[in-house]
């Protein structure tokens, strides 16, 4: 049921203070330019900060790591330090760095620390980190059991235990894995969150096994893009993909391009084809190592490379400010992997495009996504390479809060402003 105006209008003009958070939580906040939090923040941290559990349907994008990090921040400052209170599970190596980098910004001006645990790198470090009890571990199921073998793999002091991107867990088969880590753990009573973009049965089962009373949050909503995210899809034959995403990237406002692909060889070939043409590319895949990917990920955000390739593995925990651009080179094979690709640009309520480029074997792929969102994606022509010699529809626009669809091309962000004020 949505809700009514007045409390919409509410939300709007809330901002962190209302939550009573320490002063030094409020320091992190505004130093990292937040005002007022986002709906999913709005929704679970009062509820976390009570000590509830919590089961919360969230988007990519939705600002939900601050949701979680907040109350996990606020309630370890008054702990003694010298042990790990704190678990959070995350599905890859690039979310549980990106989490941890998040943990860290807004608990700078605390003395609460964390580390991250995942594979592909030493496990000595991340040994010393359990050993000495860092507050904060942030994890990928495989590598914590590997930890859990050793002797000294123990949280006997742990509080709160997070489940984030909980379906795309159970999607890279770690539900087993899952349990034998909740294996690990006291069965003393604790505070447990679950983070998920949909809810499928396997993880509601697994919520009604670990939370108790849990707050729910947007249950009732389905599986959909960012707003802000304007969509648009290319429809060409196979071996013409690459003609049209060179056309693409000669537009000056595609900026920045997130490009995924379905196969971790398809990406090797197009990250070569775009290095061939003298666009400078990232590439970020299961095969590459973890210093590969780091430093991919690092040049793309410092402007080294304009294009950064990515098979889904990104589709999840990349936190990129203002990339302009989601291309899906491949059509994604479920629509849930469609709404967190495009959920990396167009966060935290900004505006962003998201360009399929789909060739004729990937009709059922397109059908599928276009029935998950309920709308039809907007068809786009290039004279002499797209198929469809029709007129394209108009593209539509999932709109920001308070802001109205706006036909065609997206004016620039402050037009559009100045015109909806």
């Amino acid at each position: 049921m949505a809700a009514p105006p007045a409390i919409d209008n509410l939300k709007r003009h809330m901002d962190f203070r209302s939550f009573n958070l320490h002063a030094d939580l409020l320091r992190g906040i505004h130093d990292l330019g937040f005002t007022r939090p986002t709906p999913i923040q709005h929704d679970a941290i009062p509820p976390a900060l009570a000590g509830r559990d919590l089961i919360a349907c969230a988007m990519t994008g939705s600002g939900k790591t601050a949701a979680f990090a907040l109350p996990i921040l606020q309630r370890l400052m008054a702990r003694p330090r010298g042990a790990t209170r704190a678990l959070i599970l995350t599905p890859t190596r690039e979310l549980a760095a990106q989490v941890e980098e998040d943990i860290a910004a807004l608990g700078k001006h605390t003395r609460v620390r964390g580390a991250s645990v995942y594979g592909g790198v030493g496990m000595q470090p991340q040994e010393s980190a359990i050993r000495r009890g860092v507050d904060i571990i942030v994890a990928t199921p495989g590598r914590l059991l590997d930890h859990f073998r050793r002797p000294y793999g123990r949280f006997d002091s742990l509080e709160v235990l997070v489940l984030d991107e909980a379906d795309r867990m159970l999607d890279m088969g770690f539900l087993p894995d899952i349990r034998r880590i909740l294996a690990h753990l006291p069965r003393t009573p604790r505070q447990t969150f679950l983070f998920s973009a949909t809810m499928p049965p396997p993880i509601v089962e697994l919520a009604h096994d670990l939370l108790r009373d849990p707050a729910t949050i947007n249950l009732e909503r389905k599986a959909a893009p960012a707003t802000g995210v304007s969509h648009a899809l290319y429809r060409v034959p196979a071996q013409r993909k690459t003609e049209v995403l060179l056309k693409l990237l000669q537009q000056d406002d595609v900026r920045s391009a997130l490009a995924f692909t379905r196969t971790k060889h398809r990406a090797d070939r197009l990250a070569d084809f775009l290095d061939r043409r003298g666009i400078p590319s990232g590439l970020i895949h299961g095969d590459r190592s973890q210093g590969q990917r780091e430093r991919a990920l690092e040049g793309f955000k410092a402007g080294r490379y304009r294009v950064l390739v990515a098979t889904d593995i990104a589709a999840r925990g990349i936190d990129i400010e203002a990339l302009s651009h989601v291309i899906n080179f491949d059509v994604p094979r479920q629509p849930d992997d469609y709404i967190h690709r495009v959920g990396r640009t167009a966060r935290a309520e900004a505006t962003g495009d998201a360009i399929t480029i789909s060739s004729p074997e990937e009709d059922d792929l397109v059908r599928a996504i276009e029935r998950a969102m309920g709308n039809r994606l907007p068809r786009v022509q290039v004279p002499g390479l797209t198929e469809e010699a029709v007129p394209p529809p108009v593209r539509f626009v999932v709109p920001i809060a308070g802001r109205v669809p706006v036909a065609g091309r997206r004016p620039g962000r402050a037009r559009l402003l100045r015109r909806h004020r």
